[in-house]
C-alpha cells in the first residue's frame, strides 16, 4: 500500500507543481527526437548553467552517442578538464555556493521530470527586475528564487506589469521588455526551447531508443494478433 501511494505521488508531482505556481505555463513543445535542438541546448547548458549546476547522471560520452556529436563537438563542450567518459560535474565548491546563493544550486539531471518541461520553459522566460532581491531579479513562476538571471544579457531585462486586483491589491499581470538583450524575443524563446530540450533528454536519455523500439514492438504485436486470431479460427472450426 505504501509503495502504491509513493508511485501515485510521483506520477502527479509535475502537474501539482505546475498548478501550485499559479502562473499559466507556456507549452515547450519539446521533441526528444530533435537531436539538433539537444545539441544546441547542450552548448547553452555548458556555457551558462554548468558553472553552478551539475548534471551528475549524464556522461559526455553518452551525449555523443545519442546525438551523433563528433569528437570536436564534444571536446568543445568540456571546459573543466574532464574526460569524455566523465559526468557533467561543476567545479564550484558546495560551501562557496551556499555562501553566495544561500543554498547549493541543485543538480539538474532529472529536473525536467520533477518540474516538467512546460514549467522550465516558462520559468526561464519569466525573470523580471526586482531591486528588493539580492540579485536584482525575481521570477513569476518561482517567487523569491535565489538564482540570478544568468541569461539576462541574451534576453534583456523585463519589468512587471502591475495592476490593481479585485481586492485592491497590486498584482503582476504580465511582463514587458524594458531593456533589450542581444537576442530578439523569438530568438531567446528558441534558445530556451533548445535548453529545455537538452534538460528533457538528460532526464531520460533512453527515451529516444525506447520510443523507436516501441514502434517495432507495436508492429510485432499487431502481426502476432492476426496470427493468433487465424490460429484460433483454425483450432475451433473442427470442434464445432
Amino acid at each position: 500500500m505504501r509503495l502504491l501511494i509513493i508511485v501515485m505521488l510521483l506520477a502527479v508531482s509535475p502537474w501539482a507543481l505546475a498548478a501550485g505556481s499559479e502562473v499559466q505555463l507556456d507549452k515547450a513543445n519539446v521533441d526528444v527526437n530533435d537531436r539538433e535542438a539537444i545539441k544546441r541546448g547542450a552548448r547553452v547548458f555548458v556555457n551558462y548553467c554548468l558553472n553552478c549546476h551539475s548534471a551528475a547522471f549524464m556522461r559526455y560520452g553518452r551525449l555523443a552517442e545519442d546525438t551523433g556529436m563528433d569528437n570536436d563537438e564534444i571536446s568543445a563542450l568540456i571546459h573543466t578538464g574532464a574526460k569524455v567518459g566523465d559526468t557533467m560535474q561543476v567545479t564550484i565548491q558546495p560551501d562557496d555556493a551556499k555562501r553566495w546563493f544561500g543554498t547549493p544550486p541543485p543538480d539538474l539531471s532529472v529536473v525536467s521530470r520533477a518540474r516538467g518541461v512546460d514549467w522550465l520553459y516558462t520559468y526561464l522566460r519569466s525573470f523580471y527586475r526586482d531591486p528588493s532581491r539580492p540579485w536584482g531579479v525575481n521570477n513569476l513562476v518561482f517567487k523569491d528564487v535565489a538564482m540570478p538571471h544568468v541569461l539576462w544579457e541574451l534576453q534583456g531585462l523585463q519589468e512587471p506589469v502591475i495592476e490593481e486586483g479585485a481586492d485592491q491589491k497590486a498584482v503582476i499581470t504580465g511582463l514587458k521588455l524594458a531593456q533589450p538583450g542581444t537576442l530578439t524575443p523569438d530568438e531567446y524563446d528558441k534558445l530556451v526551447h533548445d535548453l529545455v530540450s537538452f534538460l528533457a533528454y538528460i532526464g531520460e536519455p533512453s527515451k529516444m531508443q525506447r520510443l523507436a523500439l516501441g514502434k517495432w514492438v507495436m508492429l510485432f504485436l499487431a502481426v502476432l494478433l492476426v496470427l493468433v486470431f487465424l490460429l484460433k479460427k483454425e483450432y475451433w472450426k473442427d470442434i464445432r
